[in-house]
């Protein structure tokens, strides 16, 4: 099956019934059947910014719905960790986000090529190694 990765800005949407994106998310995730897989380093930025932004009920559904079979949970490991090394370095003039080089790095490892995520500018400046581009949706 397909693995998609999932960023923190997808996630918080995901989780703000009210927001102007939360239609896209649902719409995203029941039109790609597919393992949503979360790194690790995305869980504490995504819980920080739900329960400043919407509450801490946003931050419990949050953790209920990891419990979903589609769902894994991928640590970062350490030669993950030189390779966000690596990327910091090499586009260090664009200043990329410590998660989304995370996010960038753990897809080469997987070879997952899809990233849901509303914050799109450090993923497009980045080349990975593993494909041309990595495709950003929704």
């Amino acid at each position: 099956m397909t693995q998609i990765l999932l960023d923190s800005s997808f996630l918080v949407e995901l989780l703000n019934a009210r927001g102007a994106k939360h239609r896209r998310t649902v719409e995203a995730l029941v039109s790609q059947p597919a393992i949503r897989v979360i790194p690790d380093v995305v869980l504490t930025e995504v819980t920080y910014l739900l329960r400043s932004r919407i509450g801490q009920r946003a931050v419990y559904q949050f953790l209920n719905s990891l419990a979903d079979d589609r769902i894994q949970l991928e640590t970062l490991t350490k030669p993950d960790t030189q390779r966000v090394r690596q990327i910091m370095m090499q586009y260090e003039d664009a200043d990329l986000d410590f998660v989304d080089c995370c996010i960038m790095a753990i897809s080469e490892r997987l070879n997952i090529t899809t990233v849901y995520t509303f914050d799109q500018r450090d993923f497009t400046i980045f080349r990975p190694k593993h494909c041309e581009f990595l495709e950003l949706l929704p």
